[in-house]
């Protein structure tokens, strides 16, 4: 019953803590007990879609050579006891976002209702598919932003939809290939796909993000709040990271799971710990020497 959680899917709810921290307000206790809140609200909403998306799609997954290992697809949970788990992490999720504001309950509610329409059909049109990923992790900024009292930048969520949709589409690239490996169709919307497309689109994306990640570290608006103009040396950090994916995606053909490369692939750890290890000593740091 834990591993129908997902909680090692949790860390992606970690975009709930990006408002606070971009902030400069980390150190703050009760924003950041707020945030925590949001992260714990938005991990139990997205654990009870991990659930019903396993319950609808229980029979592909069944023929999915990873996917048949999990607990409703192997046997292991009952679809019954797995409704009774939704329900009761979907009406913890929304009571107790409605305990912290309606702002936050506003957005689990829609986060949960555009989940739902993806589990049950939205998920099987291409391109609207990975647009409604890459959707889920914006809420999770807007969520973070509510529960602190934190206004998100245009910035943000920008890059936040970018870089979502860009590992979304490299995770259908991985169902092509699975496909062509073994002729079992991943996905209804993978039809609306070919490697061809998706590479392209990947390329527009990271064009795209790079662009807007430039833009924003060397902005005024961005060099006078961290009071140095200095920061566009992240840059490389980001360049790093995506460059990394794009060789795990087309040269190793192992995009599958961003959550597994974030738990496994060294590379890709030392980039993330080195750009926030960057931004902390900019922003906590730097901009505040007695600290």
């Amino acid at each position: 019953m834990l591993k129908l959680l997902r909680i090692n899917h949790w860390i992606k709810n970690l975009y709930v803590f990006a408002p606070i921290f971009f902030s400069g307000q980390i150190a703050n206790s009760e924003k950041l007990l707020q945030s925590l809140y949001a992260f714990f609200i938005f991990s139990f909403a997205a654990s009870s879609i991990y659930i019903l998306n396993d319950i609808i799609d229980v029979e592909d997954d069944k023929a999915h050579p990873e996917k048949k290992d999990r607990p409703i697809a192997s046997g292991k949970v009952s679809k019954n006891t797995a409704y009774i788990l939704f329900l009761a992490l979907l009406l913890a999720s929304l009571t107790c976002a409605f305990l912290i504001n309606l702002q936050l309950l506003l957005i689990i509610i829609g986060y949960i209702t555009l989940n739902i329409l993806y589990s049950i059909k939205l998920k099987q049109i291409a391109i609207i598919d990975v647009s409604i990923i890459a959707v889920g992790f914006v809420l999770r900024v807007f969520a973070g932003g509510e529960s602190s009292g934190i206004l998100v930048s245009h910035w943000l969520i920008i890059m936040t939809f970018l870089i979502s949709l860009f590992l979304a589409l490299a995770k259908r690239r991985d169902d092509l290939i699975i496909e062509d490996e073994t002729g079992t169709v991943m996905r209804k919307s993978i039809k609306g796909y070919n490697k061809e497309f998706i590479q392209s689109a990947i390329s527009i994306l990271c064009g795209a993000l790079i662009v807007s990640y430039i833009l924003y570290v060397t902005s005024a608006e961005v060099v006078s709040r961290f009071n140095n103009k200095n920061i566009y040396y992240s840059t490389i950090f980001v360049i790093l990271g995506i460059l990394r994916y794009l060789q795990l995606s087309m040269v190793k053909n192992k995009s599958g799971s961003p959550t597994k490369i974030m738990y496994k692939d060294l590379f890709t750890q030392l980039v993330i710990v080195g750009w926030i290890l960057f931004f902390i000593v900019y922003i906590y740091i730097m901009k505040n020497p007695s600290a």
